[in-house]
C-alpha cells in the first residue's frame, strides 16, 4: 500500500517535474531561439519554457533537500535571467520552515491543487463500441493540439496559444504519449500520459464542449491506465483543482488525494 507520506510526495513531485522539463527540452530542441532550458538546484527542478508558459516554474522545492536562502537565490537568478516570473509548486511535505522562508522572501500563495494517486491496474472493460481511444500518429500532432486547445480554452482562454503549440511539443517529448478519443469517428477528447520511474502522470485531458458527458473522458482514462499497466507503471497520478469536476471524476475512478499543494509566486 502506498501511504501519503514524504516518500510518495517525492515520487509524485519528481514525475510532474520531469514532465515539465521534458517540455522545456523539447522546445529547446525544436525552437533553439526560445531559450527554453531547465536546471536542478537543492533537489528542485526549475524549468523555463517561455515567460507566459504554465510550465515555467519549479517542482520539488524543500522535498528532496531542505529549502535554503542559497537555493532560492540560485533559482530566482535563473528565472531573472529569462525575465520570467518566479513560481514554485510546493508540497506540504516541504514543511513549515520552507513556507516561512518563502513568506520572508516576499512570496505569496496564488493557487492550490489536489495531488491524487492510485495504484495502476488494468481496467476491467473496454470502452463502449462507439468510442475509440488511440495513440496518435506522428502526423496527428496538430489535430491533437486543436482538440486539446478547444477543450481547455473553454475555461482557460489565456492558455489557447500555448495549447495550440502543445501538440508539437507533446509529440516530441521523451517518455510521453498523446491519446485521442473519438465518438462515432469524431475526435472529441485529448489526453497525455507521461511516464517516469514507474509513475504514470495523467495530464492534459480535455473534451470539446459539444461532446462532453458522452463518456469520452472515462474511456480516455481507462485506456491510458491500460497503457500504463502494460508499460510497467505501478502508480498513477493526477492533479486537479480542489472540488472540481476533474477531481470528482478522478475520485470516482479510484484516485484519492495524497495532499493539497500550494503554488507560490515571488512578488514583482
Amino acid at each position: 500500500m502506498n501511504f501519503a507520506d514524504l516518500a510518495l510526495s517525492r515520487r509524485l513531485e519528481r514525475a510532474e517535474g520531469r514532465a515539465c522539463i521534458d517540455y522545456a527540452e523539447a522546445r529547446g530542441r525544436l525552437f533553439p531561439e526560445s531559450g527554453a532550458e531547465w536546471m536542478e538546484c537543492g533537489g528542485a527542478y526549475a524549468a523555463f519554457d517561455g515567460v507566459e508558459s504554465p510550465v515555467t516554474q519549479t517542482f520539488g522545492l524543500g522535498v528532496f533537500e531542505e529549502a535554503t536562502e542559497a537555493t532560492l537565490d540560485t533559482i530566482e537568478a535563473f528565472f531573472r535571467k529569462h525575465s520570467a516570473p518566479v513560481f514554485h509548486e510546493v508540497s506540504p511535505f516541504a514543511g513549515p520552515a520552507a513556507l516561512t522562508l518563502l513568506c520572508n522572501r516576499g512570496y505569496r500563495p496564488i493557487e492550490i491543487s489536489s495531488v491524487m494517486y492510485r495504484t495502476v491496474e488494468p481496467p476491467p472493460q473496454h470502452p463502449p463500441a462507439n468510442i475509440t481511444v488511440r495513440v496518435i500518429c506522428p502526423d496527428e500532432s496538430q489535430l491533437w493540439s486543436e482538440i486539446s486547445a478547444r477543450g481547455w480554452s473553454h475555461e482557460h482562454p489565456e492558455f489557447r496559444d500555448f495549447l495550440l503549440d502543445l501538440g508539437t511539443l507533446s509529440a516530441a517529448r521523451k517518455e510521453s504519449v498523446c491519446f485521442l478519443a473519438e465518438l462515432d469517428g469524431v475526435p472529441g477528447a485529448a489526453g497525455v500520459l507521461s511516464i517516469h520511474e514507474g509513475v504514470a502522470l495523467f495530464g492534459g485531458s480535455s473534451t470539446v464542449p459539444e461532446l462532453r458527458r458522452s463518456g469520452l473522458q472515462g474511456a480516455l482514462l481507462h485506456e491510458r491506465m491500460r497503457y500504463a499497466h502494460e508499460h510497467g507503471c505501478d502508480l498513477a497520478m493526477m492533479v486537479a483543482l480542489p472540488g472540481s469536476d476533474s477531481q470528482r471524476n478522478a475520485e470516482r475512478k479510484g484516485f484519492r488525494i495524497a495532499y493539497t499543494r500550494t503554488k507560490w509566486q515571488l512578488k514583482p
